[in-house]
């Protein structure tokens, strides 16, 4: 019988991974607490409302998703959007902006169930493999930057990455010594365990070791920032309050720009250790996770969530290998919520940010853009070199994108670049001359030592004959022909597809080829593109279709003698 697919990355659970699992949960736990309290100051809700979304999304997610690693909560860039879309709203009136916070995320659970049902995850399709990892190394630049300025202790600047930079740079001179001394040695912590001592969870031992510094030393009446307090007790469930049938139909457009950056961030993530791993991410059910988690959080008095690109790398990198470690997290978050609230209110935040700069770090990929550049540089003369060009400035446009303009620019970017990708790609398909070598006719752009004959020109189009590449398809044919050719073959096994732009095309071709005294056939063609050529003929003369280029040329004299010079235009 086949297996519901809910908790699919329990279904075969074996012992071994109980402890990892535990593990990760433990210390993703010690981040996401702080974290979801920091971010929900971002979006300008209360401190506490960050752990109500934590506990539904974090189950919802790991019963409805797809990866075993993605972690689901607040998360910076969502709140911030959250906040830039309620604050218009709610004006002044604070309990109708919490209520509203709780209420865009439940437009955006419904958005993102209802992407999932109609399986809408082929959106994902058009983010080419290295525009999101441009996007994801921009994403990770960016909350990077965002940490910096709690580890030295000053002011932190709104803006793109650079401007946060700049920001940080100027206020060097106003650095806490003492902030920045435990923010680096946190750091040390987290980095050095990884290394050298990789079974202990380092980034859970920095957090308990930050607490006791302060309790010790009394951090935080010298100027080190903490946490702070935190409200205890769990969170009514339910519709929000005060909000209206109208209210939702507001927020129902912000809340698709909301779940558009959520599922970039958690896919992103997700296929990232998923590939680590080795398994597959389904982006369809990634959706229906995504929506699940955010209609989850607004009933639960939440706000906005998504995948989590820090936290997810805090967990593969304490070795979860099922999302029991988000169900750990969960447990763990309530006791929190119930008991432990004080236990973080003296966590430094120098602590924190050193814990998320290790965690994202070594998603900062730049040795995957460089490969990039390579394989461009490398592939300028051959025939994929446009290809390879554009992949790395697609790359490129992704990362600044985020860089420059923040993250949901930087994504519309992103997507933007790689449909624009793909239309150049099709626009522009290889168009190989090929030449015979035994019974097989290869390209001459790949195997050189092989002569084609003069006076026949065999092409052979890498893709299916559209509106889009129809005029470069029939210049490039008649660059190809020479003052010898006397007959061109388009061998069509590649060209699985013809639309009648691309008919009219090859009639105009045969037409002006054959003002040049030279003859156009065709082989090897598939059935649809024979019926559409036939549509468009419409009592013209037919191409000639032959079921083999050798079919197609065995008229043509196997030793040719020099055709004369046309003299027609």
């Amino acid at each position: 019988m086949r297996s519901l697919p809910v908790f699919t990355s329990l279904h075969g659970y074996q012992r071994a991974w109980l402890r990892p699992d535990v593990v990760a949960g433990l210390t993703v736990w010690a981040v996401l607490v702080p974290e979801a309290l920091a971010y929900a100051s971002i979006a300008g809700v209360p401190p506490v409302v960050g752990l109500y979304a934590a506990v539904p999304a974090l189950v919802l997610y790991a019963l409805a998703g797809s990866s075993r690693h993605l972690v689901v909560g607040p998360m910076s860039a969502t709140a911030a959007l959250s906040a830039a879309i309620i604050t218009p709203l709610a004006g002044a009136d604070g309990g109708h902006y919490i209520a509203l916070s709780a209420a865009l995320a439940i437009a955006t659970g419904i958005a993102g169930l209802l992407a999932g049902l109609l399986r809408l995850g082929f959106i994902a399709a058009f983010i080419s493999e290295p525009v999101l990892k441009g996007f994801i190394v921009g994403l990770a630049l960016t909350i990077i930057i965002g940490q910096v300025p709690k580890l030295f202790g000053v002011d932190k600047h709104d803006g793109n990455f650079f401007e946060q930079a700049w920001g940080v740079i100027r206020n060097l001179g106003d650095t806490q010594w003492r902030t920045l001394l435990i923010g680096l040695l946190s750091l040390a912590v987290v980095l050095g365990v990884k290394r050298w001592l990789p079974l202990v969870p380092g980034s859970l031992l920095a957090v308990l070791l930050g607490i006791v510094a302060v309790q010790l030393f009394g951090l935080d009446d010298k100027g080190v920032d903490i946490v702070g307090h935190i409200d205890a007790g769990l969170p009514s469930v339910g519709l929000p309050d005060d909000v209206g049938f109208d209210d939702y139909l507001d927020l129902l457009g912000p809340a698709v720009g909301v779940l558009l950056i959520g599922f970039a961030e958690g896919l992103g993530a997700a296929k990232t250790y998923a590939a680590k791993s080795g398994y597959s991410i389904d982006a369809n059910r990634e959706l229906f996770g995504l929506g699940a988690a955010n209609l989850g959080s607004g009933l639960g008095s939440g706000m906005v969530v998504n995948g989590s690109l820090s936290k997810t790398a805090v967990n593969g990198g304490a070795g979860a290998k099922t999302q029991l470690s988000g169900l750990v997290v969960a447990a763990l978050t309530v006791l929190t919520l119930l008991f432990l609230t004080g236990l973080f209110e003296k966590l430094p935040e120098a602590t924190l940010a050193a814990v998320v700069i290790a965690a994202v770090i070594e998603l900062v990929d730049i040795a995957a853009l460089r490969r990039l550049y390579r394989v461009w540089t490398q592939l300028l003369a051959s025939i994929y070199g446009r290809a390879a060009r554009a992949d790395f400035l697609a790359a490129m446009a992704a990362m600044f994108g985020v860089l420059l303009f923040d993250t949901l620019p930087g994504l519309l970017v992103g997507v933007g670049v790689s449909v624009l990708l793909l239309v150049y790609r099709a626009s522009q398909p290889h168009v190989a001359a090929l030449a015979k070598e035994g019974s097989l006719w290869l390209d001459t752009a790949r195997h050189p030592d092989l002569t084609p004959r003069p006076d026949l020109l065999v092409v052979r189009v890498e893709s299916a004959l559209f509106f889009a590449n129809a005029d470069n398809v029939k210049t490039r044919i008649n660059d190809l022909c020479t003052e010898s050719t006397r007959l061109v073959v388009l061998d069509a096994e590649t060209s699985p597809a013809l639309d009648v732009t691309a008919a009219e095309m090859l009639l105009d071709l045969r037409n002006a080829l054959a003002r040049k005294r030279i003859d156009f056939r065709i082989a090897r063609s598939v059935a649809q593109f024979g019926e559409v050529l036939g549509s468009a003929e419409a009592g013209d003369t037919p191409i000639g279709i032959y079921p083999t280029v050798a079919a197609a040329a065995a008229d043509l004299p196997e030793h040719p003698m020099p055709r004369p010079r046309s003299t027609d235009g």
